[in-house]
């Protein structure tokens, strides 16, 4: 018996990348369509977890990779979330048009849910069915959870690499999965290519879909988006590398970049379990948020790409690691803007949970790439920043949350790190970290050289730990005593079948801020 009384079911990572549905059907409402393959082909997934509530996603995409293969109408798409996984106990149902301008996406906000517990989902179009995902809401505010397990992870360039961190991770036993950026690639880089993006730079709202498409083909990405809900945020690669606000130096105009960045927020919209909130108007979205997960955590989203500053002391240039200059110390310069910074400090401000994750895209801490007294810094990061940092890390020490956590990626490395405001202080005037960090390897991409990081480690101290050889993601284990973190390892990202092992284990004590070999 299937979930929607159909002859049959599949249920997620058992199925994903299965066989199409082929039968042809008569939708409920409107004109009569027929799928010559499964429409369902990049699987589904959840997020934007609350205590009562859940967003559900899939797209119907026939012919992902030829701009999804829809007839330019809408088309009706029913839906069932559950308390069992054999959906004998239904909670919510529904029906939403897949419409064209969305590229035939459906994000649907199930409510009315009971906090902190899991769901099985599912959709069907005509006679067609999904594959099941399941999820988890919130605890409600006010609990006191036990434990709480989430990975983070971020940067999957699809031709370095075959994503089997995502099959590890797909069988874990997490609440969460936050991903941090560089979900997509737009350009091909690096060496050693298992497979290809076959075509060029997408510029356009039909070829940033097919980019999304063919990532989210893979069966390992489909399913781990399928076994939990995930917030998630964008970095660069999701429009254009290194680009910061309007400026690209790879597209000199910036209203072409707009327009160009419009399309690309629009596609990352239409393929991610996103609120309705963070849809996009033109080029501009509202992805910064606040997540509340009992009474043991928050979770703080930040967007430092679209309200940032122009790069420093690059000129029109792209934003390396170069000598340090005055401009990049000036005072208004920003990551997040004045209106984000403003809102992060309110919410660091009010937030009374056990842990206060800020989840970011990229290193917070200070890494001086400078030798012999001179200064060099990389300024596409935080380092390129450094008065925004010190107000967040302001904000930090005058609100004092309880235990703050900055997860980060986008540096294809692991590195843990104690945060102070003052990184420049010599180490026997050192003020005691206001927060702690811990940063993510890559899923597939290639780190960076792993000679030049251990000389940087030798001579910035607040780093505790960088590894830039090896590739995977992060796990957090959060309890009302400690957090603890895991750097999970893939042996090889080349091969179909790697494997994962715990490259390194960290913990931060409750009350203490500054990280610990675990």
């Amino acid at each position: 018996m299937s979930t929607f009384g159909l002859a049959r079911r599949r249920f997620l990572a058992a199925s994903l990348g299965s066989a199409a549905v082929a039968a042809p059907f008569t939708i409920v409402r409107g004109a009569p369509i027929a799928f010559a393959s499964d429409p369902f082909t990049l699987g589904v997934a959840s997020g934007a977890p609350r205590e009562g509530s859940v967003v559900l996603w899939t797209r119907l995409a026939p012919r992902p990779l030829e701009g999804g293969g829809m007839p330019d109408e809408a088309v009706q798409v029913d839906w069932q979330i559950a308390e069992d996984e054999a959906f004998s106990r239904v909670v919510a149902r529904g029906s939403e048009p897949a419409m064209p301008a969305l590229g035939h996406s459906v994000h649907v906000e199930a409510r009315g849910l009971r906090p902190g517990r899991p769901y099985w989902y599912c959709f069907r179009a005509g006679s067609a069915e999904s594959p099941i995902g399941r999820t988890r809401t919130a605890p409600a505010v006010g609990s006191a959870p036990a434990r709480l397990n989430f990975a983070f992870a971020s940067c999957q360039q699809y031709e370095q690499g075959y994503f089997g961190a995502y099959r590890d991770m797909a069988a874990r036993d997490l609440d969460l999965v936050v991903h941090l950026g560089d979900y997509i690639y737009e350009k091909s880089r690096g060496s050693r290519h298992v497979r290809k993006h076959e075509v060029g730079i997408p510029t356009t709202l039909a070829e940033f879909r097919d980019r999304y498409a063919l990532y989210k083909l893979d069966a390992d990405l489909q399913a781990a988006h399928a076994a939990f809900p995930w917030l998630a945020i964008w970095d660069d690669h999701e429009v254009a590398d290194d680009y910061a606000d309007d400026r690209s130096y790879s597209t000199r105009d910036p209203a072409q970049f707009l327009k160009m960045r419009a399309a690309a927020y629009q596609a990352y919209w239409e393929h991610m379990p996103l609120p309705a909130s963070a849809r996009p108007r033109g080029p501009s979205a509202t992805i910064y948020e606040r997540y509340r997960f009992g009474d043991l955590l928050d979770v703080m989203l930040l967007d430092d790409r679209q309200y940032r500053s122009q790069p420093a002391c690059v000129g029109a240039g792209r934003p390396g690691t170069v000598p340090d200059c005055a401009e990049r110390t000036e005072e208004a310069r920003t990551m997040l803007g004045k209106a984000q910074e403003a809102w992060l400090n309110g919410q660091i401000r009010t937030s009374t949970a056990r842990w206060t994750v800020v989840a970011q895209q990229t290193l917070m801490a200070e890494l001086d790439r400078g030798t012999d007294g001179a200064h060099r810094f990389w300024m596409d990061g935080w380092d390129g920043y450094p008065n925004a940092r010190r107000r967040l890390l302001d904000s930090i020490a005058t609100h004092r949350p309880r235990n703050p956590v900055v997860i980060g990626g986008d540096r294809h490395a692991f590195f843990a790190a104690d945060l102070a405001r003052d990184p420049a202080r010599p180490p026997n005037d050192r003020e005691a970290p206001v927060a702690s960090e811990f940063v993510g390897t890559s899923i597939t991409s290639e780190g960076p050289n792993a000679k030049a990081l251990a000389a940087a480690l030798q001579v910035n101290p607040q780093v505790k730990y960088g590894r830039s050889d090896k590739r995977g993601y992060a796990t957090v284990e959060l309890t009302a005593a400690k957090c603890t973190v895991g750097f999970e390892a893939i042996d090889d990202e080349k091969k179909k079948d790697g494997t994962v092992r715990r490259l390194a284990t960290f913990v931060v004590e409750d009350g203490v801020a500054g990280v610990k070999p675990g």
